[in-house]
């Protein structure tokens, strides 16, 4: 309820504003022990069993989303609030603005956002210096597991795309436990073309060889896939994970697909123009999606589901589809900091 009228006062305010203006207080609440202490009372699910996935321990199945975090600069407040685990980026090798702004928009009246960002952040450097610092500061005392999202940057051809996967890859493999790769958003001209099978393969595959050289012991592998694919698409994703060992899927980023929304909220999305639909909206997709998947490697492939997860019911859905994780990013914002508590406690 108190979330409910902090949001109607937010959501007067321009959405990106809000987000970092929000952290940052965060961030300052966070700093004084005893407030920190409070939220983690107030915010943390109960302690429950650990999910064993990709070889890893999860403290619980909900996540949030990469595009939240870019810059891995507010681990220590989403870990307060309870998130098993936390998808920083998408990373680049070079820093970048992103796209011109306004860039984030709400649809309220369909819990939704359109987001044409653009893979803005600080660049790897930067953001494994902070990845570094944060391990080194919390000395081991911290469970929650930080996936890497990594991309490419804008001006880098698809052609010599692996190169920049390679680049991230290697900056942030000691610092991260899992490695999610983006060629799905659809903000970064041409970037959905790597979806095709021998762009992926290539991609991947230096990944894994990379990843073998780097650590006897190696990082999952996971790949972020579109709404939009069609079924032979996905099928060609299926058949190459199976091919190379892939350890997973994120199934899945933005849409650009309008048809689910209202009336009032279509107008609105044509007013916006470009950019990836996310929350309620691409719930239905989403769920399909990982339920063809699964059912189509019987449920050999690991899929983290993202898509419309506001609530316990939600998360539900995705699980009996045959997800083994959810994350959540649209719904966060929307349901507010009990997000994590409340889907746990529903599970």
């Amino acid at each position: 309820m108190i979330y409910q009228i902090v949001r109607s006062i937010l959501f007067n305010y321009d959405p990106e504003k809000v987000h970092y203006f929000s952290m940052n207080w965060m961030q300052r609440l966070c700093k004084i022990g005893l407030l920190k202490n409070a939220i983690k009372n107030m915010y943390q699910p109960a302690r429950q069993a650990p999910i064993p996935l990709l070889g890893l321990s999860f403290p619980n199945a909900v996540g949030l989303g990469a595009g939240f975090d870019k810059n891995a600069s507010y681990l220590n407040e989403l870990e307060a609030l309870g998130f098993g685990f936390i998808e920083i980026g998408t990373v680049t090798p070079k820093p970048q603005e992103g796209n011109d702004k306004p860039r984030l928009f709400r649809l309220p009246n369909d819990q939704a956002l359109i987001n044409r960002m653009g893979f803005n952040n600080k660049g790897v450097e930067v953001v494994a210096a902070r990845l570094q610092s944060w391990r080194k500061n919390n000395k081991g005392h911290s469970k929650v597991i930080i996936g890497g999202n990594i991309g490419k940057n804008k001006a880098t051809p698809n052609e010599d795309a692996w190169k920049d996967y390679e680049i991230c890859f290697k900056a942030l493999f000691p610092y991260v436990d899992y490695f999610v790769v983006n060629v799905s958003s659809p903000n970064t001209p041409g970037l959905r073309e790597l979806q095709e099978k021998e762009s992926l393969r290539k991609i991947l595959t230096s990944l894994q060889k990379t990843g073998q050289q780097l650590a006897i012991l190696q990082k999952p592998i996971l790949l972020k896939i579109a709404p939009d694919l069609t079924t032979e698409q996905i099928d060609d994703v299926i058949a190459l994970a199976k091919e190379i060992k892939l350890d997973g899927l994120v199934v899945s980023n933005t849409t650009l697909d309008r048809s689910g929304l209202t009336p009032a909220s279509s107008a609105l999305a044509a007013e916006i123009g470009a950019g990836g639909l996310s929350g309620l909206p691409a719930k239905k997709r989403s769920t399909e999606m990982v339920q063809y998947i699964s059912q189509q490697t019987r449920k050999s492939l690991p899929i983290i589901a993202s898509g419309g997860i506001f609530t316990a019911a939600d998360a539900k859905e995705k699980l009996e589809a045959g997800a083994s994780l959810v994350q959540v990013w649209t719904g966060f914002v929307y349901e507010g900091p009990a997000i994590v508590k409340k889907i746990c406690a529903g599970l």
